[in-house]
């Protein structure tokens, strides 16, 4: 009896340890499954000239980022550009010395200058918007190790930020997921974006106005008689190789693109008011050569009409559904 007794508490102890043993090992897995999160904080303080050509600005700004685990040095990395100069600010531990039941936090804060890059997309030129981007990821953990969460408090825009030609309307900042398929991995990213967009006024003088400026002395020559019909098409000549060039001179501000921008809408659009305004012109003279004088009278009177009431509204329709 006393033989089995033994045995039964020699089981038990065994089963004791066993189980301790397993449970250790399930334990530290369960915590190690769990990411580390890290707030991330962003605070811009000056901004350099974005160059719409190559889509590249600079950017000077303040990274914050707390944890309540240690945070490896430098172990982030700019996804669209480079560092020009990284400065460790601050690097604290609250409390130096935890006790029992207290957590610590730690906690990393540089300055940060940087030249990056941002998709430009310039459809809607000279009212066109753009978004200043900063995208910062881990260099090597995946969201298994390390998420970053957005710490709005402690990001923002300073409002001393000077950006000329441009307006800043806001800024967001987003940790979205980057999936690396070809790997098979996703690491946690922090996107940081400034929205601007050119200063309308500004915009619509320098672009514009000189265009329109022609098509008001256009339209003022049909004004006149049909036997000056001669000083019309001196106008209209004048008006559409001025118009041309003008184009030109545009097109140089901006790079190359695939499609058209809202200023080459409006200079084609242009272009084929100025041409129907030259080809009834050409009429009517006609017309008069064949002293078909009452027909010549009649198309100057629909021309005229469809000029002065036509033009307007088609630039209209331009201005507000394109």
């Amino acid at each position: 009896m006393k033989r089995h007794l033994a045995w039964m508490v020699a089981l038990a102890a065994a089963l004791i340890v066993a189980t301790a043993t397993f449970a250790e090992p399930e334990k530290a897995a369960s915590e190690k499954s769990e990411p580390q999160k890290v707030k991330v904080g962003l605070y811009v303080l000056s901004l350099g000239k974005l160059d719409v050509s190559s889509g590249t600005y600079t950017v000077d700004f303040y990274l914050q980022l707390d944890s309540d685990k240690p945070i490896p040095d430098s172990s982030f990395e700019f996804m669209n550009g480079l560092t020009n100069s990284l400065e460790k600010v601050e690097d604290t531990v609250t409390p130096e010395k935890a006790v029992a039941g207290e957590a610590q936090k730690f906690e990393k804060f540089y300055r940060i200058k940087a030249t990056l890059n941002t998709p430009i997309d310039l459809r809607r030129f000279p009212f066109d918007r753009q978004q200043m981007l900063i995208v910062i990821e881990d260099k090597t953990r995946t969201m298994e190790e390390v998420v970053y969460e957005a710490d709005d408090k402690a990001s923002g825009l300073d409002p001393a930020i000077f950006f000329p030609g441009w307006d800043i309307t806001g800024w967001t900042l987003q940790t979205p997921e980057h999936d690396y398929k070809v790997y098979d991995e996703k690491f946690s990213q922090l996107k940081y974006a400034i929205d601007i967009q050119r200063v309308r006024l500004n915009s619509f003088l320098k672009t514009f106005l000189p265009v329109i400026f022609l098509m008001l002395i256009v339209m003022a020559s049909f004004i006149l008689d049909p036997e000056k019909i001669t000083t019309r098409l001196a106008a209209i000549s004048s008006a559409l190789v001025a118009s041309a060039m003008f184009h030109i001179s545009i097109s140089g501000q901006i790079p190359a693109v695939g499609y058209l921008t809202f200023a080459d809408k409006f200079m084609v659009l242009t272009y084929l008011l100025l041409l129907c305004s030259f080809f009834l012109s050409i009429r009517v003279f006609m017309l008069q050569g064949r002293n078909e004088l009452e027909g010549a009278k009649k198309l100057n009177k629909l021309s005229e009409f469809l000029v002065l009431i036509g033009m307007p509204v088609l630039y209209l329709c331009l201005f507000l559904f394109c």
